[in-house]
């Protein structure tokens, strides 16, 4: 990132600003919030399940490694805490309020994608057989020899939402969400060949995997269910991350799209006073000078707004 101060940009001076320009996508995050928070209350798709089907789906009830109420701290807070954090060594609010927008839509569009898909299909967990008969007596109707179930209704109703897992797609949402953030803040593809850069862009990612993978262990979703509500989040945490921010290999990756626009705005209207400090991040450039012997040689980067002003020394 050019080490150039364009002003601070703090919530006191611009955060009203920039809250009321994007009132309408607060507006629509409350309304995904309502809409997944339905989804959980209705009930799914109680799909045909056979006494042929049910050898696949004995494994044992089992408790959850990563708890319902931990998804949330690991695949939001984390990221909302690291947000947090640049912001107060940079003093960007655009940043900041242009990466928890995303965030928060990337978890909320995941959430709901994925619990209307959990209703509609209503594919059985692994564990269903226990779900269904808790006391290991499995009762089947003599015509359709489908299940009836005589266990607990909240218990059976959750038994019917494997596809596709939400600890995966909520993990990978929000941690996915964090590694391309983290990927533009560290100039991650600056071609300079940093590893350690990617390693700590990957890490979101391994601990979203892993978390995927508990799932699994714990006997609560099938594979499929897994790598389908994996690939969902990263996805849609790809989306949202690129509809606020450029991509981490752009020169000015590290800045949200409203911010480089305020830039151009306020450029555009200061223009006759060609104030260079004004201008976008990219055009600023570094002068490296060094002097050899009489003549001296001279070597610079290239920049539109060095370029003007040298055009202007020779005429």
């Amino acid at each position: 990132m050019p080490d150039i101060q364009l002003g601070t940009h703090t919530v006191r001076s611009h955060g009203t600003q920039v809250a009321r320009f994007h009132m309408h996508d607060w507006f629509i995050l409350i309304l995904l919030a309502i809409i997944d928070g339905c989804l959980n209350i209705i009930e799914p798709f109680h799909r045909f399940v056979g006494r042929d089907m049910m050898t696949d789906l004995r494994y044992p009830l089992k408790s959850n490694t990563v708890p319902f109420w931990a998804v949330p701290l690991i695949g939001i807070l984390l990221p909302f805490a690291i947000i947090i954090g640049i912001y107060v060594k940079r003093k960007n609010v655009y940043d900041l309020h242009n990466a928890v927008l995303g965030l928060l839509f990337s978890v909320l569009i995941t959430g709901v994608l994925t619990d209307a898909i959990k209703d509609a299909v209503g594919r059985p967990r692994p564990d269903f057989f226990w779900r269904c008969f808790p006391d290991g007596k499995a009762v089947y109707d003599n015509i359709t020899t489908n299940v009836i179930c005589h266990g607990d209704n909240s218990v059976i109703k959750e038994g019917h939402k494997s596809f596709p897992s939400g600890h995966s797609s909520w993990s990978f949402a929000g941690l996915g969400f964090l590694s391309w953030y983290l990927a533009g803040k560290l100039k991650a593809f600056d071609r300079r060949g940093h590893v350690a850069k990617l390693c700590i862009v990957f890490l979101p990612l391994l601990c979203a995997s892993l978390i995927a993978i508990s799932r699994v262990d714990d006997y609560w979703h099938h594979w499929q269910d897994v790598f389908t509500g994996g690939f969902l989040g990263l996805v849609i945490a790809s989306f949202c991350y690129l509809q606020f921010f450029p991509p981490p290999y752009d020169i000015d990756g590290w800045f949200p799209h409203a911010y480089l626009h305020a830039m151009a705005d306020s450029r555009h209207n200061d223009q006759p006073t060609a104030n260079p400090l004004q201008s976008r991040p990219s055009e600023i450039e570094t002068v490296y000078v060094s002097s050899e012997g009489q003549d001296g040689i001279h070597s610079r980067d290239t920049s539109s707004i060095l370029d003007s002003m040298e055009a202007g020394r020779r005429q």
